[in-house]
């Protein structure tokens, strides 16, 4: 029983796939291909279950900042609220504009909801629980995810509507332009670990990468809620400006799926940065007990939503033209530097430690600077590349803080142009 708790996902695995082929006689191909299916439908089903309760968690948790009590009459503790605002959308109506393009304006929203549930296919929840490892699985989430952009885009140009259009058209201009830090900062620990499998990536983290590339954590986590058009970048669906967006045509559970895809997406980046940055399903004992990654995964990814759920409590939504000038004038520029100057210190210093190494070995120091076997050998690498991302930082802070000095001298200069009595006198024509 202790061995089946370790690690319960290979002994089901192992318990089914014997039941298969020596209890039903069913050929090898034909077994895994059933265990196969079972894994993605079991990780879809928990996609889209544990759905319902993170809009609980973030409509919760968004109204004690609020000083709300937020759902609290359906179910214990509002809990079932989710399901009841389900059971509504299940029984309206789908209606279709006069004009629209029916097939595009139907499939838009299951793609939608297909492109986050393709992205768990690579994240792993434990050493031994991941639905594929890909070898090139951190190239392949962002294949998936920008399937969603394709979705928005569909729903936009099907809905023969102006403002579901402008919604699209914000979403090629915005999504697309944030995938380029996205990836740019993705290949920071793809460098560091030598491979683009994600378990592997998890593996090789005996310290955090975001202890060894903190700037770099911080531009994939930034981009990645624009790219999913979470607050402050939602201006896919300004309710001010575009009453609602790409989605403003859909009703019913067309809308729902639309729903449910930015909600599920927002989740899937928490996973993401976990699994990048935060080591994923590492922790104590797990190399013992594999079992306990799910658990520790499980924690990572919750506290980074509630961070994401804290930030759109706070937050206002930005202007398009500040979104989009704070992409290509400070991130993609921040983000692309800050991995050319990492690649060329980190080959530097690995340089330099080869050279110096028979002298360091006539001390007694054994150093491999590329080896993750340990926290202690990974600790000359990590420090390396902490102090240029503390660096890049530190540039980054004063270009911002000189920026912040311009505009309100901007502000400043236009004001005392204005004349005191000037505005009182035009309201009073």
């Amino acid at each position: 029983m202790g061995k089946f708790l370790a690690d319960i996902f290979t002994s089901i695995y192992q318990a089914l796939y014997t039941f298969l082929t020596h209890t039903l006689h069913a050929s090898d191909p034909l077994a895994v291909g059933i265990l196969q299916f079972l894994g993605a439908f079991i990780v879809a089903n928990f996609v889209l279950l544990l759905l319902i309760f993170n809009i609980w968690f973030e409509r919760k948790v968004i109204a004690r900042m609020q000083d709300r009590i937020g759902p609290n009459r359906v179910g214990p503790w509002g809990l079932l609220q989710t399901v009841a605002d389900l059971g509504k959308l299940l029984t309206k109506e789908i209606i279709v504009p006069e004009g629209a393009d029916l097939i595009p304006f139907m499939v838009a929203p299951i793609i939608a909801v297909a492109s986050v549930i393709l992205i768990w296919a690579v994240i792993p929840f434990a050493s031994t629980a991941i639905g594929t490892d890909l070898s090139i699985g951190a190239l392949y989430f962002v294949a998936a995810g920008s399937l969603g952009v394709m979705a928005i885009l569909m729903a936009g140009w099907s809905s023969n509507n102006k403002y579901a259009l402008l919604g699209a058209f914000r979403a090629v201009a915005m999504l697309v332009s944030y995938e380029v830090p996205v990836i740019l900062t993705l290949l920071v620990p793809v460098l560091l670990s030598g491979t683009m499998r994600m378990n592997e990536i998890v593996a090789d983290q005996r310290i955090w990468y975001f202890l060894a590339a903190p700037v770099a954590g911080l531009i994939f986590w930034t981009a990645s809620v624009a790219e999913v058009g979470r607050t402050p970048f939602d201006l896919l669906e300004a309710e001010s400006e575009i009453v609602a967006g790409y989605h403003i045509e859909y009703s019913g559970f067309a809308f729902a799926m639309f729903y449910a895809a930015e909600w599920a997406h927002g989740f899937a980046i928490c996973a993401l940065m976990a699994v990048l940055f935060f080591g994923g399903w590492r922790g104590p004992g797990v190399d013992q007990f594999p079992t306990l990654g799910v658990l520790y995964f499980l924690v990572k990814t919750f506290i980074i939503y509630f961070i994401q759920t804290w930030t759109r409590a706070t937050l206002p939504r930005l202007r398009i033209d500040q979104v989009m000038n704070f992409c290509w004038k400070f991130l993609i520029p921040l983000s692309l530097g800050l991995l050319v100057l990492m690649v060329i210190v980190d080959k530097l210093a690995y340089t330099a430690f080869v050279y110096f190494a028979p002298i360091l070995e006539r001390l007694n120091i054994h150093v491999d600077y590329l080896s993750t076997a340990s926290a202690a050998a990974m600790s000359p690498r990590v420090a390396v590349l902490l102090a240029v991302n503390l660096i890049v930082g530190a540039v980054a802070l004063l270009y911002i803080a000189r920026q912040g000095q311009v505009e309100r001298e901007r502000i400043a200069h236009r004001m005392a142009v204005v004349e005191p009595g000037s505005l009182a006198q035009q309201a009073g024509k």
